[in-house]
């Protein structure tokens, strides 16, 4: 039986010290620093080199929980509170002194630090110096992992880039390096996964820890972005001509070969992680579920709980009781009116494209749609978004909502005999909090523990990110049957994941099945971090991101003869108006400039390294 390693808490001052502490040579004193381990020691014992790979996980930081989430860079959502860099990305402003938002996980030089741990480890585990060869291949795929995940953070973001797959030493002649084409460096990546799964195969990891499952799920994005439009340098040139006139377009993409080939290998990478033994939830239904239990599977699907479990392939876990600040989704995403910071929140562009409950879609042009805008829909958006009068938990903080529901319009109400206007408790004119409330009518629901005991504003949860989640595995394999004609496969599979969310099976091909499965994928993997990247390699950002965002304004009037004193959702009692309006530009202006396509180059780093050729555009 293969034994089960649990990934360890340790200092990263202690980690470092690991590989940085070369001891004390000094005649003088000839002893060794008690807060240090010298590197060669690391190697020679199998406790600290696994506690050194199990460091390698930190460079995942919060997952994709971080405060400014990577949904409002596209038409999922707008961030609250500007001036935190979003903008300069969502307004085509980056350049390379100032490219915008960049977060840990996509952070050119803190990629690369953690690249040369990867490397040491790599090499060092090669001809293991402890006594359990078993653990040392263990480790070593992990670490082949990390390394091939972190060269797909950079080349999602930045095409084709230097690499490095040796630790650099002190006092070497020369530390520039050219980047790599885009093509050798999706193989660099292909080969690490395909190592990593190769010595991960039959290992029982705990969760957080990399797999052979995990390796194949990366290897699997790697091919599909590969064999997308963007990187198909002919037909990306024939639509951007930024990138036609790019003098370096082997960074970028293939400038040569067969696109369908590279379409075929996408879809049997994806068919290696659709074939994965135990995972995956509820994909083997015959039939549409009933709307409530297509919410609820979505709700399961979201926490990774209630059997849902075996859908996380890989995932960043967090501990309530150590304060982690992944385990804050709600305080930065819930709404005002919980004394929450109401971060990223939903537009009504994406609010638009959940389909009707028969697979219609949803249209304002509709008098009835546009009357009752919620109801009869995708199950998944009661799961994913809270928008005006959804259940939500206890409203701690006033007693002046006899529903728990939240209140984004503003309604009239009679006080002391006279009609008056009623400011939604989750507006930006609440009377709880003001400050922080939603600019488009809608808060994030999706990763929330709905847990009515846990209060977001001052408690944590544990709900992990998942990095790779099987359905992600089975939509590649969707979209690469499609792009080859196999629309049986394509249909058979995502019928599966439509039944799950109670939604009727799609039976188009060609075109209009692409267009159906492009929107189930923006549906089914809505703030997963996979619209920023979808968007950009199918080449429709002008149409997406390049548009100012749409927002709600909600006006409840009282109906002849109701009298209401305090406010509740309650359609006899009222006339509701729904209007689409855009956001202010005074908050962000966005706009679509084809250099968009890849992040610059932070120019610090052109600066170290004079062989650096520049992104496009910039």
């Amino acid at each position: 039986m293969k034994r089960i390693h649990k990934i360890k808490t340790l200092s990263l001052s202690f980690i470092a010290a690991l590989v940085l502490s070369t001891g004390c040579n000094d005649d003088f004193l000839n002893t060794q620093p008690l807060t240090a381990i010298p590197s060669e020691v690391v190697w020679t014992d199998a406790a600290l080199a696994d506690a050194f790979v199990t460091d390698l996980y930190t460079v995942l930081g919060q997952g994709g929980f971080d405060e400014q989430m990577q949904a409002s860079l596209t038409d999922e959502a707008v961030f609250t509170h500007p001036g935190r860099g979003i903008n300069v990305i969502t307004e085509a402003r980056s350049n390379p002194a100032d490219p915008g938002f960049i977060n840990y996980t996509l952070n050119w030089p803190n990629m690369y630090s953690r690249i040369r741990a990867a490397n040491l480890a790599i090499e060092n585990l090669q001809e293991p110096q402890f006594d359990n060869p078993e653990m040392a291949e263990r480790l070593l795929g992990e670490a082949l992992f990390m390394r091939a995940y972190m060269y797909h953070q950079l080349l999602r973001y930045y095409g084709g880039v230097p690499l490095v797959d040796r630790a650099y030493e002190l006092g070497e002649a020369d530390y520039t390096i050219a980047r790599n084409t885009f093509a050798e460096t999706v193989e660099f990546i292909v080969n690490d996964a395909d190592q990593a799964a190769q010595l991960l195969d039959g290992e029982s990891m705990v969760d957080g820890r990399a797999s052979r499952a995990a390796a194949l799920a990366l290897k699997s994005r790697v091919l599909l972005y590969a064999a997308s439009d963007l990187h198909d340098i002919p037909t990306a040139s024939a639509q951007s001509s930024v990138i036609a006139s790019y003098p370096k377009p082997e960074l970028l993409g293939y400038v040569d070969g067969d696109q369908m080939q590279r379409w075929q290998r996408a879809q049997a990478a994806a068919k290696e992680v659709v074939d994965l033994a135990g995972y995956g939830f509820m994909m083997d239904l015959a039939a549409p579920v009933s709307p409530d239990e297509g919410t609820q599977n979505y709700i399961d699907m979201s926490l990774f709980r209630s059997n849902a479990e075996n859908e996380m392939i890989f995932g960043r876990y967090f501990i309530q009781s150590k304060n982690e600040g992944g385990g804050r989704v709600g305080l930065f995403n819930g709404p005002n009116g919980y004394r929450n910071w109401a971060g990223n929140t939903p537009l009504q562009d994406l609010v638009d494209d959940y389909e009707m409950m028969d697979g219609t879609e949803f249209s304002w042009d509709n008098p009835e749609h546009a009357a009752s805008p919620y109801e009869n829909r995708d199950p998944r958006l009661e799961a994913t978004i809270l928008h005006d009068a959804s259940d939500w938990k206890p409203r701690f903080t006033t007693t002046a909502d006899p529903a728990d529901e939240i209140q984004t319009g503003q309604y009239e109400v009679i006080v002391d005999g006279a009609k008056t206007t009623h400011f939604g408790f989750d507006t930006r004119q609440s009377s709880i909090e003001d400050w922080n409330g939603t600019r488009t009518g809608y808060y994030m629901r999706r990763f929330v523990d709905p847990n009515p005991n846990l209060v977001d504003m001052n408690m944590w949860q544990q709900v992990p990110w998942a990095f790779f989640r099987y359905t992600e595995g089975v939509l590649n394999y969707v979209e690469a049957s499609i792009e080859l004609g196999e629309y049986d496969k394509a249909q058979e599979w995502l019928n599966k994941i439509r039944f799950r969310a109670g939604m009727p099976a799609i039976t188009e091909t060609g075109v209009a099945l692409m267009e159906r499965y492009r929107n189930e994928r923006r549906i089914e993997m809505a703030y997963e971090e996979q619209r920023y990247h979808d968007v950009r390699r199918w080449m429709i950002p002008e149409e997406t991101f390049g548009q100012q965002p749409r927002i709600i304004d909600i006006i409840g009037t009282l109906k002849p003869g109701k009298t209401v004193t305090t406010y509740q959702y309650n359609p006899e009692n009222y006339n509701y108006s729904y209007n689409v309006v855009e956001l202010g530009e005074g908050v962000e202006n966005r706009a679509w400039d084809d250099k968009m396509y890849y992040l610059p180059i932070h120019r610090d780093e052109i600066n170290r390294n004079e062989q650096l050729n520049q992104n496009p555009g910039y």
